[in-house]
């Protein structure tokens, strides 16, 4: 363990609480290099991912492993073509070799485009247009491979297609032609201003906007990782979510691996909580991330009848706890799930930090990495219990882990981003606590009002 994330950030206590966070980087920084291969090269056995799936295999990298995988995923990636700026999709679902392809993307400065793999022809090429994709990965797995073809036979910008777990015809195949590249390469270069990562974002009206992220993202990612989800070197950390959400760049890889902790991947289909819950005995997971609607389920299956004495610590987020749910986990676990709150464009931006007493249905309080306000309609700062709507105020520059704008949007993103105003959309109200309760969003109270 070197503590490397101390190199990167500044943090003020005050009475044992986190008050402000200041990120300390270059402007070459790059995650790929200065975190990933940091620690490979100072403890290269240390272990970075447990990764399983629902047939029966399983495999542990190291973060030596990881290093020298995305350097020969960027190795590849160069030799078809693909260049710093260029923008490749991943549809990739849990399957380990997304980790060896986003990093190998950020090591060449090209960026990663995740999605889900329930795309149709429609989907994907509106993404592909939208987004001027040149590269496609894709996973073998159900459909998707078909819906990716009916749309690339109506587009021609891609420089490559390559399937992840299984040959398809007039595909190249990842996992075969990954092996015939050098697991060595020099450093690129690229800045931390660069775009990293465009994901595809729904709205409440039109179509998926794209969320564009920076280099400087990834640093967001310490303080949901060390202050929200607790997670700790040696332990264990799983976050329920495809590839193909944001909500992975949260609890799967970022901040835990600047935190030296290990993620744990467990590849399914379908969820299915008694197939899951024995998993945090046989592989001693220690911090745990899902959104209520899976301790809905836990709760359901009978938790108590599993061993999750290995759990240290657990988050939620997507939705309001319903207290009930919340007090039938603790009396099974003794454990207290601390809420938080955040959006694509953003890390955590609130949230029950560790070490304080959460209430349950309460998202908790702003982070310090953020600015973050409640207003009412004329822009001014809400009294405790008044309704008004979550902004962060970027007056003092765009904090690490804030989008850079929606990306060839001008329009939305000065709609959601003016006058030094980020708009989560988003409304709540807080108690004399400092508390933060979600309420809904701002076209709900407008429409009622």
């Amino acid at each position: 363990m070197i503590n490397i994330h101390q190199k990167f950030c500044k943090e003020t206590f005050y009475s044992g609480s986190l008050i402000d966070f200041e990120p300390i980087y270059e402007e070459s920084f790059n995650f790929a290099y200065d975190v990933i291969d940091a620690i490979a090269l100072a403890t290269p056995t240390r272990r970075a991912m447990v990764w399983c799936n629902d047939k029966g295999e399983e495999h542990t990298f190291t973060f030596s492993d990881i290093s020298k995988y995305s350097n020969m995923a960027a190795n590849m990636f160069l030799s078809l073509g693909i260049k710093r700026g260029d923008k490749v999709m991943l549809v990739l679902k849990r399957h380990y070799q997304f980790w060896f392809a986003v990093l190998g993307l950020h090591k060449i400065g090209a960026i990663a485009v995740p999605a889900v793999n329930q795309l149709t022809k429609k989907d994907f090429l509106y993404r592909f247009k939208t987004a001027e994709i040149q590269a496609l990965i894709c996973t073998v797995d159900g459909d998707v491979i078909s819906n990716a073809e009916e749309a690339i036979s109506e587009y021609s910008n891609l420089k490559f297609i390559m399937s992840v777990n299984g040959r398809i015809k007039g595909w190249r195949c990842f996992d075969e032609d990954i092996k015939k590249y050098s697991c060595k390469i020099n450093r690129r270069g690229t800045k931390c201003t660069d775009p990293m990562l465009l994901y595809f974002t729904s709205g409440t009206t039109g179509m998926p906007k794209m969320v564009c992220h920076d280099f400087t993202y990834p640093l967001g990612h310490i303080v949901t990782a060390k202050y929200w989800q607790s997670v700790v070197p040696d332990g264990l950390h799983l976050t329920i979510s495809d590839t193909g959400w944001l909500k992975s760049m949260w609890g799967k890889l970022y901040g835990q691996w600047f935190m030296e902790a290990g993620i744990f991947v467990c590849d399914f289909d379908r969820f299915n909580p008694a197939n899951l819950l024995p998993l945090f005995s046989k592989y001693q997971i220690t911090t745990f991330c899902a959104p209520p609607t899976m301790f809905r389920l836990f709760i359901k299956e009978n938790i108590q009848k599993y061993d999750l004495s290995s759990l240290k610590h657990v988050t939620i987020a997507g939705e309001a706890l319903n207290p009930e749910i919340f007090k039938r986990f603790y009396e099974a676990t003794g454990i207290k799930p601390m809420e938080g709150f955040g959006q694509s464009e953003t890390t955590a931006i609130l949230f029950n930090s560790v070490g304080t007493e959460p209430k349950p249905g309460s998202m908790g309080k702003p982070s310090p990495a953020y600015d973050v306000d409640i207003i009412d309609l004329n822009g001014n700062s809400v009294d405790p219990g008044e309704i008004g709507e979550i902004v962060i105020r970027t007056d003092k520059g765009k904090p690490c882990g804030m989008f850079n704008g929606y990306y060839n949007d001008k329009k939305k993103t000065n709609y959601a981003w003016n006058n030094n105003i980020y708009h989560t959309g988003d409304t709540a109200w807080k108690d004399e606590d400092g508390y933060v309760w979600y309420v809904g969003r701002t076209d709900d109270i407008i429409k009622s009002s």
